[in-house]
């Protein structure tokens, strides 16, 4: 474990950091698709990327879902940390979007490592970067349209996945844009018609980017 902490996160804590993160954490390997933290749970450890990505969803009183943002490798979830100072119950859903690595290490470790100055730094970029992707999804509600928050939402995905072919269905889509199919499906054939995504079955293609 400690080899694979040096791989993605020797450039950020010393090495005592990573021997004791080594010494306590819990590595795990989950497939695309895995529940990792539910709304209202409890949250006892803090997950580090290792590789792959997560999905951060809000849910209303309805159970609609609203994705947020995306955790990838070398990051850990902002929410998370915060549940973990204030002792609180998780207010996102966390899923794994691709098959992914990730090191779980106990909650209370949180506040004993902020002795080094590198977990400090790292816990309060965590905090500045999802601040800033909070932001952008608020803007991306306020002042796009559907239309524009659809092609955004499909180059977020190519980004993530690292390919512009995106294995989902207009189901999907709809539920992570918190909207419906219908809207959906007339959407990406209007994108297919401006020549920016070629549609297949269960599976489209990202053409202009």
């Amino acid at each position: 474990m400690e080899e694979k902490l040096q791989t993605f996160y020797g450039n950020l804590f010393e090495k005592k950091l990573i021997q004791e993160i080594a010494e306590v954490g819990i590595y795990k390997q989950v497939p695309k698709g895995t529940r990792l933290i539910e709304i209202g749970s409890l949250i006892k450890s803090i997950p580090l990327l290792l590789t792959g990505a997560v999905k951060i969803l809000r849910e209303d009183e309805n159970g609609n879902e609203l994705l947020l943002y995306f955790l990838e490798k070398g990051d850990t979830c902002a929410m998370t940390l915060t549940c973990c100072m204030g002792n609180t119950r998780s207010q996102i859903r966390a899923i794994a979007e691709l098959d992914t690595e990730l090191i779980f290490v106990p909650s209370q470790k949180m506040e004993d490592w902020l002795k080094y100055k590198t977990w400090r730094d790292f816990v309060f970029e965590s905090y500045n970067t999802r601040l800033y992707e909070m932001l952008d999804a608020i803007d991306t509600l306020a002042f796009l349209n559907m239309n524009e928050r659809l092609y955004k939402y499909l180059k977020n995905k190519v980004l993530i996945k690292k390919s512009k072919e995106l294995p989902i269905s207009h189901q999907e889509i709809a539920y992570e844009l918190n909207t419906s199919r219908v809207v959906i499906s007339r959407l990406l054939k209007q994108l297919e018609n401006e020549g920016k995504v070629k549609l297949y079955r269960n599976k489209l293609e990202v053409l202009e980017f």
